[in-house]
């Protein structure tokens, strides 16, 4: 039982930074390793980002400075985050409630991985798109459809990175500067969503603390902060390639036909 926080740790720590729905892999992997529901596993992947923000924070320190003297970039990014929380705070509340009624968790992991699958076309769409919009192009309603689509990633399945980066794409951002802005954006929103599991979803945490104890929940935050930090930079290299909707279609591949393996087999 003491390897599961740390796999877990570094499952967090390497696929946050790829379109892949860190989540929804804390979510199947804990669902196989621990046992738990995937309700309470959907609650487990959302906490666990706390780490990888500690990674983020130290990662973009220089970028978060910047960001903090431009009144105009920082006015953005708080209108993002409160479009972020308006979409995300009642997604999750709902995709939670409507996993605990699940009768056979096979059928969840199936339609997550159909998302999976969708997220990759989405992405393999999107960077075949010409780009030609910067910062400075950067506009009240572009900054709220980018906000909403982050708050759509509270969905489970949903990349976050993924459908933020595919929707500046989708209108013509340049590559770099959509994925700065994507990663500078998920600092905010992970430390939301953290709380909301605490305040929503008391009982689920509640419940892994007496999985895996805090001392396991601890390991697997520190785990994931210093996986996180040593391969942020080699990942977002992988994540801006154009074949990255690879991930996306070989994960969520392997969970449809394992768990349609275990509907039909039993």
């Amino acid at each position: 039982m003491d390897l599961y926080p740390i796999i877990l740790g570094i499952i967090q720590g390497i696929s946050e930074w790829l379109p892949i729905s860190s989540k929804t892999e804390i979510l199947i992997a804990s669902h196989y390793l621990l046992n738990i529901s995937p309700s309470i596993g959907y609650t487990f992947g959302l906490f666990m980002e706390i780490g990888t923000v500690l990674s983020a924070l130290l990662y973009f320190k220089k970028d978060i400075y910047q960001i903090l003297k431009d009144k105009k970039m920082l006015y953005y990014i708080i209108i993002a985050i409160i479009f972020t929380g308006l979409v995300g705070a009642p997604l999750y509340i709902i995709s939670n409630r409507l996993l605990e009624n699940v009768y056979n968790p096979s059928i969840p992991m199936i339609i997550l991985g159909l998302i999976l699958i969708l997220d990759g076309i989405y992405i393999y769409y999107t960077r075949n798109k010409i780009k030609i919009k910067d910062k400075k192009d950067l506009n009240l309603r572009d900054i709220i459809i980018i906000g909403t689509a982050q708050g759509l990633s509270a969905l489970p399945g949903v990349s976050r990175s993924g459908i933020t980066v595919s929707t500046m794409l989708l209108m013509e951002y340049d590559p770099k500067f959509a994925f700065s802005l994507s990663y500078i954006l998920y600092i905010p929103a992970a430390i939301g969503a953290f709380f909301l599991t605490i305040l929503a979803s008391k009982s689920n945490i509640i419940y892994i603390e007496s999985t895996i104890g805090y001392y396991g929940i601890l390991t697997a935050m520190v785990v994931s902060f210093i996986v996180g930090y040593l391969t942020i930079d080699i990942l977002m290299r992988l994540a801006k390639s154009k074949k990255v909707y690879y991930i996306n279609f070989i994960l969520g591949s392997i969970a449809i036909i394992v768990n349609l393996a275990g509907l039909i087999y039993g």
